[in-house]
């Protein structure tokens, strides 16, 4: 079988190389994962409420999650009425437990083993209604602009993109506390895309485990306005953008939890951004 990488299209070999290296490393974690406390919470927890209005009734529609490792969120879209749902993720580790997930939970969702920017021929030209993608996926996204050109053939016409991430300033001041534990508001990493990759070396995962083997991995920063910027030049209209003060887990110590049960900073700390929610159409 012929690896992802070699038919990734447009890359050059590093960064060919860089995602064969994110492959691995997501493929040692996703069964940590899998059998993690972290990822038993029901599938609506990982949306914030705003995901849902935004998104709209999905009933009757067809529905595509990129990069959806686990496939929680892509469970909840089959839960909410979507006539089909499909999940496509990178690291084939990832789509055997999604599978086994969803199996468990008898919902009806179909998993694709395929790099985002193969994603066209892998789903052999089919088109979508709704292409989401959440939470920690763009930044493992080397070329933007080719990844926005893929969405666009996988959205019938009118069709929407929403993409709920990580705030770039989040992504600064560090998604994961820094190795001596700090829990100050301190920038730390790039906000603006331009410097290449971030080169990640870590043991041990966001679920608190350790991971054995080899952990090199690689992140590219993505500002908002390239991130805008590459939605309009690829042909998508803008709907809205939100940005929010909330995470699904408590990044900084002296969150607290809101009525959802999600949690933010403190009334007596500065408000910022740390999710942006984007909807655009076709």
């Amino acid at each position: 079988m012929i690896g992802l990488v070699e038919v990734v299209v447009g890359l050059d070999a590093d960064a060919r190389r860089m995602v064969a290296a994110n492959e691995a490393n997501w493929d040692a974690r996703a069964p940590i994962h899998a059998s993690s406390e972290f990822y038993a919470q029901p599938a609506r927890y990982w949306f914030a409420d705003y995901e849902w209005d935004e998104l709209g009734d999905l009933t009757g529609r067809d529905v595509l999650h990129l990069q959806c490792h686990l496939g929680t969120e892509t469970i909840a879209f089959a839960a909410a009425g979507a006539r089909s749902v499909v999940g496509l993720d990178l690291s084939s580790r990832s789509v055997e437990e999604a599978r086994r997930i969803a199996a468990k939970a008898d919902a009806d969702v179909s998993y694709m083993h395929a790099d985002v920017y193969d994603a066209v021929d892998a789903l052999e030209g089919r088109q979508f209604d709704v292409v989401y993608t959440g939470k920690g996926a763009l930044c493992y996204l080397p070329d933007l602009p080719a990844w926005v050109d893929v969405v666009r053939r996988l959205l019938k016409p009118g069709g929407s993109l929403y993409i709920v991430e990580f705030h770039p300033l989040l992504n600064a001041l560090g998604p994961t506390p820094p190795p001596d534990k700090s829990q100050d508001l301190l920038l730390r990493n790039d906000y603006l895309e331009g410097r290449g990759p971030i080169t990640r070396e870590s043991n041990r995962t966001y679920t608190g485990h350790e991971v054995p083997g080899k952990t090199e991995s690689y992140e590219w920063m993505h500002g908002l306005g390239e991130v805008v910027t590459a939605l309009v030049a690829g042909g998508l209209r803008i709907k809205s953008l939100r940005e929010s003060e909330v995470l699904p887990w408590p990044r900084f110590d002296a969150m607290v939890e809101t009525a959802e049960g999600w949690y933010r900073l403190p009334d007596e700390y500065p408000r910022i951004p740390l999710l942006f929610a984007l909807h655009a159409l076709a």
